[in-house]
């Protein structure tokens, strides 16, 4: 997406796949694919580094 930017992309919006962690059918619990990491057995959550990824980039490149 920075890229598609800098190139001149008229980029409205960006679409991440999950929120947090969760349950794939094909996978189970094994992949995490979220911007919030989940412990499944007391159910904490907790920022990944994507996730700040994400906040920064929506700061730099919003109105």
């Amino acid at each position: 997406a920075a890229r598609a930017l800098r190139c001149g992309v008229p980029l409205k919006g960006y679409f991440v796949w999950s929120l947090m962690d969760n349950f794939e059918w094909a996978e189970g619990y094994s992949q995490r694919f979220g911007l919030i990491w989940v412990d499944f057995a007391t159910q904490e959550r907790r920022f990944k580094a994507s996730a700040h990824w994400y906040r920064d980039f929506l700061q730099q490149h919003t109105q």
